[in-house]
């Protein structure tokens, strides 16, 4: 794969001077680890379905890490090959990331939520050659649905499945034979470990052009968020944390895999929430800080206050995807007895603002925290003049985590000569240079922490044959955020109910977490003179309703 991450070398010689850049990679973190606390507990992972607990020492870890790197070059993974990893938080997730390092291969999580029609695009537009994926996770037959795009993907060499026992078994193929034993081994894992402006991870963000962009990552953009944020947090060597917060995304991936090991700290991950399941995992594993969003902070609190049994050694819940309702901030703090932290940022950049733990709670909950160290933002007008504090407009941010670009789509990196990117949000920030997210000038519904599509899910509601017109907009919930509601007119004569429309969309392929979950049929949508949808007056039509 050729990679155009060209928003990378422009930033080089500035970023190391400050010293964000620190020119260290994953494989150095996991070495140092190796050398000063071997036998350190750095991951446990469990299996919320099956009950199977998996434990890795730093040694452990790094052995099977140097196991499974040798089993992908067997397969033909070399330096700049793309891994696609579509593995909920099980041991495998972490693993495959280090062993992919160790070889100058490119880690691309997936959602285990994709289905056919994320998924042809992806693995296509990355050119992935191999996809791990689970045999089967929650009822869902995995490698059924990737074998069968195989053959109109030629770049897709190997389906490798995590869960029985044939040749295709992630056992057999990666994680059994000891490959790291074999005279070449050494050799593999030493001559092609990428250096630290090399793309590492490719992962996909919903965005508002009808198709994902591929966000490219480096080592030095990625440990240039983490350190700041670790430090922010005060989290160090003696911290557990408990990432029950995707891997696929960049809140468990960056925080929940990488984190810990720059830290030299423990790892306990959760595959499926349950917030009982998460309460007798923080006591168990004395799990001391935890980031997800606002569901899942509302999940824990209600069931700790409701079964009594307290969760103490949890000192921090950082909450984030949406903003902190001010009731929940205090009853967290009450039931969970931690400090609720709120923080905002983009798979482009990692987090971007946080509050601090001296802040007063009600920072948590009036906004979305002051930019990390390396990180300048700023809110413009329409003509791109800076506003005063308190004045909303477009969210600019000048970051050392910035990305390097978006994968065959430059043209679309929204970052100007001045290293200025747009976030497509709207705020404000105040005084005390505290930032507020008001609004999205991009069309993109958060529910629960998850981007959905929407340009992509009106294309589809257009083919259906009884739709004349659709618009997708959110509407609040309490515990996700925001829900998708679909507002559609009918073809003259044609009518259309909630069930089919969830059946049409289910067939087509597309992610359940992607479909509406409200219907408003009309007989005109509100129109511009131009004929635009003013998506603003449905929305508004919504909030009344739900109100």
């Amino acid at each position: 794969m050729e990679f155009d991450a060209v928003l990378l070398p422009p930033r080089r010689t500035q970023r190391v001077a400050e010293g964000h850049w620190r020119d260290r990679t994953i494989n150095d973190a996991l070495d140092a680890c190796v050398a000063t606390c071997p036998d350190k507990l750095a991951l446990t992972a469990l299996q919320v379905e099956t009950g199977a607990t998996t434990r890795f020492t730093y040694r452990e870890l790094a052995r099977m890490a140097d196991r499974i790197a040798v089993g992908l070059s067997r397969l033909g993974v070399g330096r700049g090959d793309v891994v696609a990893c579509q593995l909920p938080n099980w041991w495998q997730f972490t693993l495959t990331y280090l062993a992919c390092s160790r070889i100058g291969a490119v880690m691309n999580p997936l959602m285990h939520i994709f289905r056919e029609r994320e998924l042809s695009f992806m693995l296509q537009h990355g050119e992935a050659k191999v996809v791990i994926a689970p045999q089967t996770f929650r009822g869902f037959d995995f490698e059924q649905m990737i074998t069968a795009l195989q053959p109109a993907m030629p770049h897709l060499k190997h389906v490798v499945v995590v869960g029985g026992s044939g040749a295709n078994s992630f056992d057999a193929l990666l994680s059994a034979p000891e490959w790291e034993q074999q005279p070449d081994a050494q050799a593999i894992l030493t001559a092609h470990r990428p250096g630290p402006d090399e793309v590492t991870q490719l992962i996909y963000t919903s965005g508002t052009t009808g198709e994902p962009k591929g966000v490219m990552h480096s080592a030095n953009t990625v440990m240039a968020n983490i350190i700041p944020y670790a430090e922010r947090l005060h989290l160090g060597a003696d911290d557990v944390v408990l990432m029950a917060s995707p891997m696929a995304h960049q809140t468990g991936f960056m925080y929940g895999l990488i984190m810990p090991i720059l830290l030299q700290a423990s790892a306990v991950l959760q595959d499926v929430w349950e917030p009982t399941k998460a309460i007798a995992l923080i006591n168990a594993e004395k799990a001391s800080f935890t980031m997800a969003s606002t569901p899942f902070l509302t999940d824990l609190a209600r069931t700790v206050a409701d079964s009594g049994v307290a969760v103490p050694s949890l000192r921090t819940f950082l909450c984030a995807g949406a903003p902190i309702p001010g009731p929940l901030v205090e009853q967290a703090r009450k039931a969970l007895g931690a400090k609720i932290v709120s923080a905002w940022g983009m798979t482009e950049n990692g987090a971007v603002t946080l509050t601090r733990l001296e802040d007063d709670d009600e920072r948590s909950f009036n906004t979305d925290g002051c930019p990390l160290p390396g990180v300048e933002i700023k809110v413009v007008d329409v003509d791109g003049n800076a506003l005063p504090p308190g004045e909303p407009g477009k969210l600019l941010l000048r970051s050392c985590s910035n990305f390097g670009g978006y994968l065959h789509r430059a043209h679309l990196n929204a970052t100007d000569a001045d290293d200025w990117f747009d976030t497509g949000d709207l705020a404000r920030i105040d005084e005390r240079g505290y930032l507020r997210i008001t609004g999205r000038s991009k069309d993109v519904i958060i529910r629960g922490g998850e981007n959905i599509p929407v340009v992509e899910v009106e294309s589809l509601l257009y083919r259906h044959p009884a739709i004349a017109m659709a618009a997708i907009v959110a509407y609040p919930d309490e515990r996700l955020g925001e829900r998708a509601c679909a507002v559609v007119v009918p073809k003259p004569g044609q009518t259309i109910d909630l069930p089919s429309l969830v059946q049409f969309l289910k067939d087509q392929k597309i992610a359940v977490q992607y479909i509406p979950e409200r219907l408003i049929v009309r007989d005109v949508m509100p129109a511009t003179p131009s004929g635009k949808i003013q998506k603003f007056k449905l929305r508004e039509m919504l909030r009344e309703q739900v109100a």
